[in-house]
């Protein structure tokens, strides 16, 4: 029997698709192109939500990949009970490092320059001039150094940065230096000018900045989150804005999307971007790169990359 894949792209779109497949074009529309049950390859829409990516999960009693387009799989977390054993569920590392490193950079270079209160100075056509902040001899702190980290830290090196201190889960040695592990953190926090968060969200992350990591934060210090809401303890943080002592950036809230009203809106010293780390141009090309890879190393009987976790296994 003929497997299907379901792709959140027309096949046209995509070079170098191997053969032997049904292709189903499936974008998180209500209804299902084919029987769920066919399925042995499903890649998840993007930006649709978890409810729609794991609408299907619990039929597709055939699937033995599941691959995600974003880095983190968070979304898709609720469906994976649903799936048998042994289903292998891939992330799309890489696809977004360019994007997501580059918003960082901005958010960062935004705030610290003042950019958001010179917008609205135009709106009121004001000219106010003064000194900002420079991200010139300051020093960065990142937490979750993954790829998304290194291309950050990549995209810092042009700009005369003190030193860039990184953070993950496990000890080990980058190409720009030392990785020091999670329980570093608290010692590692209070030289940062510069917080950025690039971590996945998981049961070790979530809330992962309370409020003791955001007061042991430097006076004055900027935190950046590109990485996921739930990272942050929207509470805490509040909190602290409000006494003005620290600034932040945030391309993810949590909750999301950010309701009208909510006092974060209006927090001081705080720049919001509604999730745009990866819809960009740049998404597409990588996107459709990785899926031909990955759907050759499925139809040759391959290894997958960027396995994250395997279904029924401790």
């Amino acid at each position: 029997m003929t497997e299907d894949v379901w792709l959140p792209f027309r096949t046209d779109e995509i070079r170098d698709l191997p053969e032997g497949f049904h292709y189903r074009f499936w974008d998180g529309g209500q209804e299902f192109p084919a029987d769920p049950a066919d399925c042995a390859f499903y890649v998840v829409p993007y930006m649709k939500g978890s409810e729609v990516a794991v609408r299907p999960m619990a039929a597709m009693t055939s699937v033995k990949v599941v691959q995600t387009l974003s880095a983190g799989f968070d979304h898709v977390e609720p469906g994976l009970p649903l799936l048998p054993d042994g289903v292998q569920l891939c992330n799309a590392r890489g696809v977004h490092d360019a994007s997501t490193a580059e918003l960082a950079l901005t958010l960062i270079l935004a705030s610290l320059r003042g950019i958001p209160d010179f917008v609205r100075g135009q709106d009121r056509e004001e000219w106010r001039s003064g000194f900002r902040p420079a991200l010139a001899d300051k020093s960065v702190l990142i937490v979750g150094y993954g790829s998304v980290g290194a291309a950050v830290e990549d995209r810092l090196a042009p700009f005369e940065v003190a030193r860039v201190a990184r953070i993950a889960r496990r000890e080990r040695e980058s190409a720009r230096g030392p990785v020091h592990p999670l329980s570093r953190l608290s010692e590692l926090l209070p030289d940062a000018d510069v917080v950025v968060v690039v971590t996945p969200l998981t049961a070790e992350t979530k809330g992962l900045v309370n409020a003791g990591f955001l007061a042991r934060m430097k006076d004055g210090a900027l935190l950046v989150n590109v990485a996921r809401g739930g990272v942050v303890d929207t509470k805490a943080l509040l909190a602290e804005l409000e006494t003005g002592r620290i600034t932040a950036a945030l391309d993810v809230t949590d909750p999301e999307p950010l309701p009208a009203g909510h006092p974060l809106w209006h927090a001081p010293g705080v720049l919001i971007t509604p999730h745009v780390g990866g819809p960009t141009s740049a998404f597409r090309p990588r996107a459709t790169r990785l899926l031909s890879a990955q759907l050759n190393r499925f139809a040759q009987g391959e290894p997958m990359a960027n396995v994250v976790l395997t279904t029924g296994l401790e």
